[in-house]
Parts: structure tokens; sequence; C-alpha cells
């Protein structure tokens, strides 16, 4: 006979820890002092769903988390893209969330050009970037490198938004959610002016999914493993299915 399933006694919770990045805004950060950010609000409601396990989320800085789940000294962490040839030693559990990379342009960008091919239809226009980010794709690099498009690099979101809506910038290229949530932030914050331009996405870039990590290591330290999984699985899945996720990633924004 093979060996028996592990199964967590009725009356008494698993107590186990999931870590969650520390700064990756608006997905999983600190924000005065507690852990939070979409990803969080997912995997606590879907935690809810789970009695029988009793987790604690602790953030950590993101390289350390990584590395503690490649050594087996953490039993899981999010949220990691998939990378099954990179992190030998890691599961994946269904995917949680697609995160797309975005082209937004301001107003008088858009009342001018019809930008349906991205970067061809760009060509000559002022493109905002994160300081220390290339993420426009082989064919926007090689136009920058020709000459075609201009980069304007600032640090973060606020600040490459806020060019963008004074006209300084034509168009940014970012994480959607990212724009998304910064864009609330700095009507929140009152530095809107009537003279800020409007926003519109023009173009969908890549796209990356996020997921719970799992070590594949230490099978005796965490005999819950492949039970967590399925059950985890089972209600990102059924989360998806019903708007759930949707629903909690719309009041994020809002918040």
């Amino acid at each position: 006979m093979g060996a028996l399933a592990w199964r967590p006694a009725a009356a008494t919770p698993v107590g186990l820890a999931i870590y969650a990045d520390d700064n990756y805004p608006p997905y999983s950060y600190v924000e005065n002092g507690q852990l939070t950010g979409v990803y969080t609000l997912i995997v606590q409601k879907a935690l809810a769903h789970l009695p029988e396990y009793q987790v604690q989320l602790v953030p950590v800085p993101w390289k350390r988390g990584v590395l503690m789940l490649e050594k087996g000294e953490a039993f899981a962490l999010y949220p990691p893209y998939f990378r099954p040839e990179e992190r030998r030693n890691v599961k994946y559990s269904e995917p949680i969330l697609t995160e797309q990379l975005a082209v937004f342009c301001n107003a008088d960008v858009v009342a001018k050009r019809s930008l349906k091919n991205w970067p061809a239809d760009y060509f000559g226009l002022r493109i905002g970037l994160n300081a220390g980010f290339l993420i426009g794709g082989k064919p926007f690099d090689d136009a920058v490198k020709a000459g075609q498009l201009r980069v304007d690099a600032a640090q973060g979101s606020r600040a490459n938004l806020l060019k963008l809506m004074l006209g300084r910038t034509d168009c940014y290229v970012n994480d959607r959610l990212s724009i998304q949530w910064e864009v609330e932030r700095i009507k929140k914050a009152g530095l809107m002016t009537p003279s800020s331009l409007a926003l519109s996405e023009t173009a969908e870039l890549s796209a990356e999914q996020g997921y719970l990590g799992y070590t594949t290591l230490e099978p005796a330290q965490y005999p819950y493993r492949d039970d967590f999984i399925a059950k985890f699985n089972t209600v990102i899945r059924e989360m998806k299915r019903n708007g759930e996720i949707k629903e909690l990633v719309a009041r994020f924004l809002l918040k």
C-alpha cells in the first residue's frame, strides 16, 4: 500500500508562515507597519476559506525571501513569477493575478495621433520610464538607440505621472495596476490641477502572472504541503471564477 496522505487534525489548526515581498507596491508592501497590497488581500481572502490552517503573513525583502524559499527555509512566498529554470526548488500555485505592462499617454498626444502599433506609432515622442528599468521590449530599445524615441526617466510612478499630466512627457510605460493606483493617490493628495492632462491607456505590452511559490525541499518539515497547495489552488480558482479577485483589485484601487 502507498503512504497515507497527510490530513490535519480536525480540532487543531496547523500553524505556518507565508512570506511576502515587503516593497512591491501596489501588490505587496508594508505601509504604516502593516503588510498590505493587492496580493496580500487576495491571499488573506483565500486563507479565510482554509480554517484548518492558521497562517501568519510575514513581510521580507524580496531577494532574501527568494533565497529562503530556494533553500527550504521558507514554506511559501508571494508573488514570484513562473521561472522554473531559474528556481529549481520552487513549485507554483494556481496563477493568482496577471500583471500587465501598458503604455499610457496624455490627452494631447491621443488627440493628435493614431497609437495602434507599438512602438512605430510613437516615434518622435518622449516616453517616461522609471529610472533603472528598461521594459519596452527589443523593438522599443532599438528605436531608442536609433533616435526614433526619446526616453525620459524619473524616480518612481508619481514623478513620471505628474510629468505626463503636465505635458513634459508624452507617454509612460509601466505596470497597468501600478499606474491606476498611483493616479488615485495623486488625486487624493490634491496634486491634480485644472490644467492636468487626462491619461488614456494606448497599448498593452508584455504580461506576467504572480503566484504563491512553495519550496520543494524539506518534506518532513512541511508534511502539509500537498494538502495546502491543493486546497489553496481550489480556492483561488473559485475566486477567479466568481469575480472575487477582480472585486478585491477594484476595491484596493479606490481605498
